[in-house]
Parts: structure tokens; C-alpha cells; sequence
């Protein structure tokens, strides 16, 4: 599958030479993906050292991702339409925000964001972002042959695999297709 970026370069999923971790967030400015991606941003070459290569998917249009996400050093996916989180079976509920368990993650989110706003080093989020605000993570990581190794679909907005589980899972995916060698 080919996929364009919002800097309109292609993408290519799976890639030949590298695992792809395939993250879906929700929208553009949204404070709880903003943070965790900038745990991404902080630990990106590892990520490249460790063979992957980040390519994030958003409910939002490429205008609005190229205000909100544009800086960041991967690959950012608008969609929209939402056709990749149909085919990834990636899904929206009340319970993204709603569930208990998201609320620290939430309320951290947006004391961050809201100090970043007052700061002038990122902008208020979106009142009414395109999508909605339900939708949920999902995270997949695929292999250079194209099959999905490991995958996780979040339970709440703040459900997603952190920089050390990505790592953990490459590694392990590594030893095994050294093993099969």
C-alpha cells in the first residue's frame, strides 16, 4: 500500500527494509496525541536504530495536520475519510474519553497543552476537529514481508503502546526473523 504524507511524499507500508509501526490517533491538536507523540519525537532515533519507522494516521484533513503535526520528524497520514481506520477496524466511542482510566492521561494532556498555548509554543486546539473527538488509538507494527507482528486497538484516548513497548516488540521481532534465517 502506498500512502501519502502530508508533505505529499510517499510512504510505502509494508517497507522493504524496516518494520513499520503504523499508529492511528485521533485528531489533529488533540492534546493526549500531541504528548505521546512528543515521546516518539524525544526518542526517534532510537526507534531508527532499532529498525522502525513511525508513520501516524489522523481523522484530520493534511491543512490542519500541517498546522498541528507538520515539525514532527516522520511520517504523518491525514484520512479524512477515515478509510484507513475502516480497514484497520479502528473505531470511535463515548468510552475514549468517558473511561476512568484515561482521565490522568487526559487531565495531563491538557495541562501541558494549555501551557504550551499560554507560552505561545503551540496553538489551542480545535473546538470542533474534524472526525470528532471519540475516536480511539491503535497501534500495529508489520513486518518487512507485510504481516502485522503485533497490534493493540485501544480501549480509551490514552491507550496506545509507549516508546519502550515498540522497542520491546521490534527487538523481539528481529530475534525471531533471525532465527528464521
Amino acid at each position: 500500500m502506498q500512502l501519502q504524507t502530508i508533505h505529499g511524499e510517499a510512504v510505502a507500508i509494508p517497507d522493504d527494509d524496516r518494520l513499520v509501526h503504523l499508529q492511528f490517533r485521533r485528531f489533529a491538536g488533540c492534546p493526549v496525541c500531541n504528548l505521546h507523540l512528543r515521546s516518539f519525537v524525544r526518542r526517534h532515533d532510537e526507534l531508527a536504530a532499532a529498525g522502525v519507522r513511525e508513520v501516524v494516521v489522523f481523522h484530520s484533513s493534511d491543512d490542519e495536520l500541517r498546522t498541528y503535526a507538520g515539525d514532527l520528524p516522520f511520517a504523518v497520514v491525514a484520512d479524512p475519510d477515515k478509510r484507513l481506520y475502516v480497514e484497520y477496524g479502528v473505531e470511535s466511542s463515548p468510552r475514549s474519553l468517558l473511561n476512568p482510566r484515561a482521565w490522568p492521561g487526559i487531565v495531563k494532556a491538557v495541562v501541558v497543552a494549555a501551557v504550551g498555548v499560554a507560552l505561545r509554543r503551540q496553538k489551542l486546539p480545535p473546538l470542533k476537529p474534524s472526525g470528532g473527538r471519540l475516536g480511539l488509538p491503535a497501534d500495529f507494527l508489520i513486518a518487512s514481508d507485510g504481516h502485522t507482528v503485533a497490534s493493540k486497538h485501544g480501549t480509551h484516548a490514552n491507550d496506545h503502546w509507549s516508546v519502550d513497548e515498540v522497542l520491546h516488540l521490534a527487538t523481539d521481532t528481529s530475534r525471531q526473523m533471525a532465527r528464521v534465517r
